[in-house]
């Protein structure tokens, strides 16, 4: 039997290939001369650039740039096969949990370590880009991001802006007069899988705000300096649209790109399985097994699950769901295209033990084992 073994990762435990590598462990038990296809997974977050660049031939570069408190951080980036495509997660920069939560304050955390990123790929002949955007720090409508390119964004004294959402309370006016000319050359296609707009009670300031450390009187003033920004920018920008759906993504990263870059925002799932390239191993596969940390409600609402469920769907194939826990409301997921589900869990474990990683690959093997044991037997009567 051929098996397509595609599990996101489980988060804090263990990476995409390492959970798809322990259940071909257990696969291989029960059948040693099962075929077995090995993918990273992701949806466009953590994991996204592995799942990339482990697929498509690529390798990993690192380079130091601005923290999200300015700080210097060595950040790794991917460039694929092709060394013309690199993939970034803004988060490596840019990312919450780079900032202490006593620290937690949008008014000063920067983007411009996205955008020398950025400008160290351009730097080595990337021209097309595949960014993930979230899990970000920040809230200053990726102003950073777009200084560090050469946009300048001025005061009324002609002087920049100084970094994060306080800067904007005095910005005055955009130039493009010192952008990096290769910037026109790329495109960037950047997973976004909120809808939010940039600004209002929908948008980043009020919906992403308190969980970046913002106080009430703090989001609000961030929303007005937003919509200020956003007014500036559509003199110079008249496709400048803060109500777009995706807009409000990353503290307003999503306005930055679909203003200031030639970007389109799209399906983090959607976008993985195409770059990957996942659909041919779809074809091929009598069984597909995915799975990710925490089946629940949301998976059904377009995780990475559900994405290469709904994929193998369109190829009738049957497919099984592995997760550290299963909640209640995972049974939508049987919707989305997955025939049955379970908890990798062997016995009763506190957070802790269930989190090692050594017991959780265990775990997966012992339970992909299973899995191919019932779906291999089914078959098998299928056929008589």
């Amino acid at each position: 039997m051929r098996v397509l073994i595609a599990i996101d990762s489980f988060k804090g435990c263990m990476r995409s290939l390492e959970a798809g590598r322990a259940a071909e462990a257990g696969i291989l038990r029960a059948d040693p001369e099962a075929q077995t296809m090995v993918r990273a997974l992701a949806d466009g977050g953590e994991g996204t650039m592995e799942a990339l660049v482990c697929s498509r031939n690529g390798c990993f570069r690192n380079t130091t740039v601005s923290g999200p408190l300015g700080e210097p951080r060595s950040c790794r980036w991917g460039m694929l096969g092709d060394t013309r495509t690199a993939v970034l997660e803004m988060a490596e920069a840019a990312g919450l949990a780079l900032v202490p939560e006593s620290d937690r304050n949008p008014l000063y955390t920067t983007t411009y370590g996205v955008g020398e990123l950025i400008r160290q790929a351009i730097e080595e002949g990337c021209r097309h880009f595949v960014i993930g955007i979230g899990g970000s720090a920040t809230n200053d409508g990726g102003v950073g991001m777009l200084q560090a390119l050469g946009y300048d964004f001025l005061d009324e004294e002609g002087k920049p802006i100084p970094p994060g959402a306080a800067g904007l309370a005095g910005l005055r006016s955009i130039s493009a007069s010192r952008v990096i000319p290769e910037l026109a050359q790329c495109r960037f296609r950047i997973a976004c899988d909120v809808t939010n707009p940039l600004c209002g009670p929908d948008g980043c300031s009020a919906v992403y705000g308190p969980q970046k450390g913002a106080d009430p009187d703090q989001i609000v003033r961030m929303d007005r300096w937003l919509a200020d920004y956003a007014r500036l920018a559509a003199e110079q920008f008249p496709h400048a649209d803060p109500n777009r759906p995706g807009a409000g993504a990353a503290g307003g990263l999503g306005f930055a790109f679909l203003t200031f870059t030639n970007a389109a925002l799209e399906s983090g799932v959607q976008m993985v399985l195409e770059e990957t390239r996942i659909e041919d191993a779809v074809k091929g596969a009598d069984l597909v097994l995915t799975g990710e940390g925490r089946l629940d409600g949301q998976t059904a609402m377009g995780k990475a699950p559900a994405g290469i469920a709904k994929l193998a769907k369109q190829y009738g194939k049957p497919v099984a769901a592995l997760a550290g826990s299963v909640k209640k409301e995972a049974s939508a997921c049987h919707e989305q295209g997955i025939d049955a589900y379970f908890s990798i869990l062997q016995k009763p474990a506190s957070l802790e033990e269930a989190m090692d990683r050594e017991t959780a690959k265990a775990n997966m093997a012992d339970t992909a084992e299973e899995v191919y044991r019932l779906f291999a037997c089914a078959r098998r009567l299928s056929r008589q």
